[in-house]
């Protein structure tokens, strides 16, 4: 059994991670002209999409780990929003042979606030745990209209996220619980400081749950680090500002060295 991988386009190999509550669907506006670049490979993640039934036994970060190898190609560029941005930086630092570059959307290395770290509070994310035990559309409903939070075009972006969610089966509820528990309690900054892949992350100016400070704070890494911020965007720059999204990570992708493996020093036991 391996994860429903949407597979289209031709070129470098691009694989394309989803956030906590949707499936590989949400990409679907960005699609059509990246595949005119790039071979794509969009993953329903363990228990979301038409991978519903997927990584439900053995629900952790481990089990979902060796789902998504699984998936990937033998070398390609890593592209994950939100949660999806998560899971790739620990992808990228187990396995650096297997990443020619990292990109994370709307993401960051920890994703609850502490003291100097931008984040979502973590009693907003205890609450969505509750809610979550008792109503899952609501709970989802509720995290749809915080990802659009502040963006001009805000009911028309959570209108287009719940139309790509409901064109897929629904999520499995313990696939939920495992998200929302890796929002909770990962930690990536030590390995994204060590990090030795070309890295590309994605900002969006008035995002409610991925504040764009957090790159003050960023932790420091190689100097083939980039950032881009989307002024008009919340959570989802890839929907409000479609056409800009696909030409910065089509020109950092382009720029980088085919196949390169240069910078394979970290190990996965480091």
């Amino acid at each position: 059994m391996t994860l429903y991988v949407e597979r289209l386009g031709t070129g470098p190999d691009l694989v394309l991670l989803h956030g906590w509550g949707m499936n590989g669907a949400v990409f679907d506006g960005i699609k059509t002209e990246l595949s005119k670049q790039f071979r794509l490979h969009i993953i329903d993640l363990p228990g979301f999409g038409y991978s519903a039934d997927l990584g439900i036994e053995d629900p952790d970060l481990s089990s979902w780990l060796d789902l998504m190898l699984k998936a990937l190609p033998e070398r390609a560029h890593l592209l994950g929003w939100s949660l999806g941005g998560m899971l790739a930086i620990r992808l990228a630092f187990l396995y650096p042979e297997r990443v020619l570059s990292l990109i994370t959307v709307a993401s960051s290395p920890r994703f609850v606030a502490e003291p100097e770290w931008p984040g979502v509070k973590p009693e907003v994310l205890t609450s969505f745990s509750a809610q979550l035990q008792a109503d899952t559309h609501k709970t989802i409903e509720r995290f749809l209209a915080i990802q659009a939070l502040g963006s001009a075009s805000a009911r028309d972006d959570v209108r287009i996220l719940r139309e790509r969610l409901q064109s897929r089966p629904v999520p499995h509820p313990q696939a939920l619980r495992t998200g929302l528990s890796l929002l909770q309690e990962l930690d990536l900054r030590a390995e994204l400081s060590i990090l030795a892949r070309p890295a590309l992350h994605l900002l969006g100016r008035l995002d409610a749950l991925v504040p764009a400070a957090v790159q003050e704070v960023w932790p420091q890494s190689t100097p083939r680090v980039k950032f881009h911020l989307f002024r008009a965007s919340a959570h989802a720059p890839f929907i409000t500002e479609s056409n800009e999204f696909v030409a910065v990570v089509s020109e950092f992708i382009t720029a980088q060295p085919r196949n390169d493996l240069s910078s394979t020093a970290v190990l996965a036991n480091n």
